[in-house]
């Protein structure tokens, strides 16, 4: 059986030693009384949670699934799935970083992600219930109205009612200018809303009272493609003026996908048989309102796969430990036994060192991103608030593709770890392959990220938003570059930040004359981006380190996070230099292959 111990002491030192996040919120009135005191206490007893409420459940919960009674279109979760879920809604887990006025705790966003960090190591397919209702709580208090969000945002912050969003149809992923759920206008302002949508996470469940949908849908008079598409609330229960429960809404669950992983979660097929719905935001504008939650969802998405990585990582390194195999190749280590743990092999550990690295590089990331998007919302200066924002929009796909690939390429190197082990159910390490797997695909195949970053992002503006980034890059090798104890962290990414510019001109000019290039070159490009920002996180964590060292701190904490740092940037950042070479050789070796593929 695996086990799981939340990362508190990480989590402590990427927040107040390297971010700082204290000094950050003293900047933002709303958040002034969030000292570390006060956000450590809270992720304590989140953790435990975590570890004891939701982490007993994931094994059973894959095994049992989800079942669905075709008569009355009820989900069932598994066995402990709703007990637990009671629990959460009476400790006020979901109010964490709602705002006070729907009755919320107002604390910040980032106790939030890391307490989401933990409860997707524990269980990302329970954790999906409660956390779609984030993204659906975020888009209905930046575009609802005064009665919508009085109306649903206090039983959603209390954690009474949850949410999803309802985007993909049968014909469409995401493509959603081809979308065809039809949304006709009613004489008392609500719409009569009928289509189907599929692969709809948590969209039918036992768990909580009411379920608010938010329904991409088309007017009658809707122009084509993308710019015709509106949002609409589809509760599954009415609600009347008074707040209660009316009679069942005209969407249900039609049938519940067999999946590779994530079995405890109830991915539906959602049929809406002129359902009322209400609209968010303006007609035609739908998207506007639904990418506030599809931002969300994304750096959730890449939370999950930091989860995931974390876990898996604890128990290859407790197994490895443990499991007796041949002998170092440099003379036996445990002499006392007839062979040595195969930690002591190089390879192993590289597997191990992997996992860690990419754990605690997407943890500073992912942190670094919840911070931001406080700032961007909440922050008094006008200016700071643009250009957190404009750097999260960066950041996004980069902590959505980068962490979910990197959750992919751990968690299958940690079920490595335990050989033939690693391949049966018992020991847990197949499942956190398998949970993963989704993640890449989730809102936006990792190819759209791609896309998004290079086409949008960057090349959208010129690099106005990368060189931002760059800056910061920049100002950590002036301060450190004359440190030769920080040469083997810094030097690295000083040379691929001024490679960037050069890589980055390169690709767009070759763009402008042929589009296809960079859909040939997006995927390793982000990779690339992918490294540049780790690289930069993990010279901090560094930076931190050597300092704390120098001063006599003789925690072994800081000499493990100087050798994972020396790991990553010997062994996993060289990778850009391979990753620039194939994103140079074009697209005509792709494109020109029609005979390869007939």
């Amino acid at each position: 059986m695996p086990s799981y111990t939340p990362p508190l002491r990480d989590m402590r030192f990427v927040m107040h030693e390297v971010l700082k996040v204290a000094d950050e919120f003293k900047a933002i009135p709303k958040y002034g009384d969030a000292d570390a005191d006060t956000i450590n206490a809270v992720l304590e007893e989140a953790g435990k949670f975590a570890s004891e409420v939701t982490f007993p459940l994931n094994m059973s919960g894959d095994e049992e699934g989800c079942k669905l009674n075709k008569e009355t279109h009820e989900v069932t979760t598994p066995k402990g799935f709703k007990e637990a879920y009671a629990q959460y809604v009476e400790a006020g887990w979901p109010a964490l970083s709602c705002d006070p006025a729907y009755g919320g705790q107002g604390l910040p966003l980032v106790v939030n992600q890391c307490f989401y960090e933990m409860l997707n190591s524990a269980n990302q397919a329970w954790t999906m219930y409660p956390g779609l209702t984030h993204g659906a709580y975020a888009a209905l208090s930046t575009h609802g109205t005064d009665e919508q969000k009085q109306t649903y945002l206090p039983k959603m912050t209390s954690g009474e009612w949850t949410g999803t969003m309802c985007l993909t149809e049968p014909h469409c992923g995401t493509d959603l200018g081809l979308m065809r759920t039809k949304a006709e206008p009613q004489p008392d302002g609500s719409y009569r809303i009928t289509g189907n949508k599929i692969f709809i996470s948590a969209g039918e469940h036992d768990m909580a009272q009411n379920i608010i949908h938010l329904v991409l849908a088309r007017l009658p008079d809707a122009p084509p493609g993308i710019k015709g598409v509106s949002l609409f609330i589809v509760p599954k229960f009415l609600v009347s003026k008074d707040g209660t429960l009316g009679k069942r809404n005209g969407i249900y669950c039609g049938g519940l996908e067999h999946k590779m992983g994530i079995h405890g979660n109830s991915t539906a097929q959602i049929v809406i048989d002129g359902a009322s719905g209400w609209m968010v935001g303006q007609p035609n504008k739908g998207m506007q309102a639904m990418f506030v939650m599809m931002n969300a969802a994304r750096l959730g998405v890449g939370n999950q796969s930091l989860g995931l990585t974390e876990v898996a990582y604890q128990n290859a390194l407790a197994y490895a430990k443990d499991r007796i195999q041949m002998r170092s190749l440099s003379g036996p280590k445990a002499k006392d036994k007839p062979a040595d743990p195969i930690i002591v092999h190089p390879d192993v550990r590289k597997m191990l060192l992997t996992a860690k690295a990419y754990a605690e590089g997407g943890r500073a990331l992912s942190i670094f991103c919840a911070v931001l998007l406080d700032k961007a919302h909440y922050h008094p200066d006008e200016k700071v608030r643009k250009d957190s924002d404009e750097l999260l929009s960066l950041l996004t796909p980069i902590a959505k593709a980068f962490s979910t690939d990197n959750g992919h390429i751990a968690t299958n190197a940690c079920m490595q770890v335990f050989g033939g082990h690693g391949f049966i159910k018992e020991w847990g390490m197949e499942q956190f392959v398998r949970d993963n797997r989704i993640n890449m695909i989730y809102e936006g195949t990792n190819t759209i990220q791609s896309l998004d970053l290079l086409g949008r992002k960057v090349l959208g503006n010129n690099g106005a938003t990368l060189k931002k980034f760059g800056k910061m890059v920049a100002q950590l090798v002036e301060e450190e570059g004359v440190n030769e104890k920080m040469a083997e962290f810094i030097n690295p990414i000083a040379y691929l930040g001024d490679q960037m510019t050069k890589f980055t001109t390169e690709l767009g000019f070759k763009g402008f004359q042929n589009p296809d290039e960079v859909g040939a070159a997006a995927v390793d490009y982000l990779r690339v981006a992918g490294h540049l920002v780790h690289g930069y996180f993990w010279a901090r964590m560094a930076q931190v380190a050597l300092r704390e060292i120098a001063a006599g701190n003789t925690d072994p904490f800081y000499q493990a996070k100087l050798q994972t740092a020396r790991f990553y940037f010997a062994k996993l950042f060289p990778e850009t230099a391979t990753l620039m070479r194939t994103a140079r050789s074009g697209s005509k070796v792709l494109m020109d292959t029609d005979l390869a593929l007939a």
